[in-house]
């Protein structure tokens, strides 16, 4: 839970330190490319979640910030000793969970500044929050996947019996 909670806090100071340097250098809906016609960096609002969907929610989106967050510490990181990948997810994920959290309960918006162009197409503008729940949900996902036997038993939980004692 150590691991798990110094990790978040990384996250969290980090996304909320771009997010303030950006704030503060940077004008509002202002864009500075940085590779031409691919990656810019921005300061935008967004009050919904990617693509603004749900735009204008923000009871919602804080309702649903500190459900799953008592989830993913109820069902994932208290009642099971986890892996080191599983650590780096679940930290990951809180952290960035908390980083958009922070931004919606303060300003009621979360600041994206992220911006890439795929092929002519704007992709939604995210931040470092955004990455890391992404990046965490994957991390989840291969672990899982790789913990999961050919014969459908979970590796997972049998990690803590006796190798030994398994015939």
């Amino acid at each position: 839970m150590k691991k798990i909670t110094i990790l978040a806090l990384c996250c969290v100071v980090l996304d909320q330190f771009v997010k303030w340097i950006i704030t503060h250098m940077i004008d509002f809906m202002e864009q500075i490319f940085v590779i031409p016609d691919f990656f810019y960096i921005t300061n935008v609002r967004n009050y919904g979640a990617a693509w603004s969907i749900l735009d204008g929610n923000r009871a919602f989106f804080i309702f649903m910030a500190f459900f799953c967050l008592a989830l993913i510490y109820y069902f994932f990181i208290y009642h099971q000793k986890l892996s080191k990948r599983e650590v780096l997810g679940y930290g990951l994920l809180i952290g960035g969970i908390i980083g958009n959290l922070i931004d919606r309960m303060i300003l009621g918006y979360v600041v994206d500044y992220i911006g890439l162009i795929f092929f002519g197409y704007h992709y939604p503008v995210f931040n470092i929050a955004d990455v890391c729940i992404v990046g965490s949900v994957f991390i989840i996902l291969y672990h899982f996947w790789k913990e999961r036997s050919l014969d459908g038993t979970d590796n997972h939980r049998q990690r803590g019996s006796s190798r030994k004692n398994r015939s």
